[in-house]
């Protein structure tokens, strides 16, 4: 009984790797593990993870977000402030990634928000910022892995798959507005209650070689992401090695639940893959079919694994690629950004986690209701 009532309190705790931990072990008894599993991971991705988490933390242990504290409390509505953040994720997604945007943004709110006391709003904008990433990110070919697989599989131009991407990106922008603002219709005036600088805190003149290293290892790591080097082990190492250096207690508070969570996934869609009776029903259940079957799929494998799986058995590859880039309103599952934003969640308010699952899900259902069709449309009317 005892041994149940532990086991109910991890699940209740860290539901998401609970999930991956059952999807991966289920995914192995589907297809036996071979040593060309350790191979499909996601490693990139992985070490990717690894960097941003841990340069994270330094960026809040040394407060370099201080700048970006003190400009936005000096906005002084909610409604205001909502939107400067929301649309941060929106247009930076864009060139350093949906999940990355997030890792960025997501302490940023919660700081602010905790230090106008406006603790309410925090659930509902983080959701907002979720829906900012996925769907600012969509524009361009490096905005999300699923993104840079099609557009290296495709062969397009940048500048074709960016107009292929244009309507929906500037619907969702449109659609977002209304989305932030609606919290606060009933009060548009609303302080945020912030004074000036009073979250910001100070920055100690000793602390500035921190500062600088922490600036120069996260730039590294950008260069790392928009260069696609082959080299990222190497990175990886190099920013461990640094972080060590200068601090390495930040090394043990990096998310490993986090890392975790996404290997057991990367797990699960390369043991699914795999199988031949699984890749047999996708050739025939996909064609023609791409939209709802990367939507559907991917609440299940998520959209970045779905991607790889899907691809070789699609007709309409926009069909596909906008699906990919819905799937994630539909639940947590279904991008591995929405995971990232739990995670960092979950982390300051350990005790919300089922709290963040329900209002997550009915804001990005809302939202799905909303697009769903005018992408399924879209990607009719035009190939990428």
């Amino acid at each position: 009984m005892k041994k149940l009532k532990k086991m109910f309190r991890i699940i209740q705790k860290e539901p998401m790797l609970a999930v991956s931990l059952a999807a991966a072990a289920f995914s192995l008894l589907i297809t036996p593990p071979s040593p060309g599993l350790l191979s499909d991971i996601d490693w990139c991705t992985l070490g990717t993870l690894f960097m941003m988490l841990t340069v994270l933390e330094g960026f809040k242990k040394e407060n370099i977000f201080r700048p970006l504290l003190r400009l936005a409390g000096r906005i002084r509505s909610m409604a205001g402030l909502s939107l400067f953040l929301v649309f941060s994720v929106f247009f930076t997604s864009m060139f350093v990634t949906n999940d990355v945007s997030l890792i960025i943004f997501v302490p940023l709110t919660i700081i602010l928000f905790r230090a106008g006391h406006k603790e309410p709003y925090i659930l509902p904008i983080l959701s907002m910022e979720n829906i900012a990433a996925i769907r600012g990110s969509l524009l361009t070919p490096f905005g999300s892995p699923q993104n840079l697989f099609i557009y290296g599989q495709s062969g397009v131009t940048a500048w074709h798959f960016i107009s292929y991407m244009f309507p929906l990106w500037i619907f969702s922008a449109v659609l977002l507005v209304g989305f932030v603002l609606f919290p606060y219709r009933h009060n548009p005036k609303e302080r945020t209650g912030i004074a000036d600088a009073s979250c910001a805190g100070e920055w100690e003149p000793q602390r500035a070689p921190h500062r600088v290293a922490y600036l120069c290892i996260f730039a590294l790591v950008i260069a790392s992401i928009v260069s696609r080097t082959s080299f990222w082990p190497c990175i990886t190492l190099i920013v461990a090695a640094a972080v060590f250096v200068i601090d390495r207690g930040i090394l043990v508070k990096t998310d490993y639940v986090l890392l975790l969570t996404f290997l057991c996934f990367f797990v699960f869609s390369s043991s699914i893959a795999a199988n031949e009776g699984v890749s047999s029903f996708l050739h025939g259940a996909v064609a023609h079919h791409e939209y709802v079957g990367s939507i559907l799929l991917s609440q299940v494998i998520s959209n970045v694994p779905a991607a790889i799986v899907l691809y070789p058995f699609s007709v309409n590859r926009g069909a596909l690629l906008y699906g990919l880039d819905t799937a994630g309103l539909c639940s947590l599952i279904g991008s591995l950004a929405s995971v990232i934003n739990y995670r960092l969640y979950v982390k300051e308010f350990p005790q919300n986690g089922m709290s963040f699952i329900k209002v997550f899900t009915l804001i990005s259902l809302a939202f799905f209701a909303l697009v769903a069709v005018p992408g399924y449309l879209w990607s009719l009317s035009a190939a990428l």
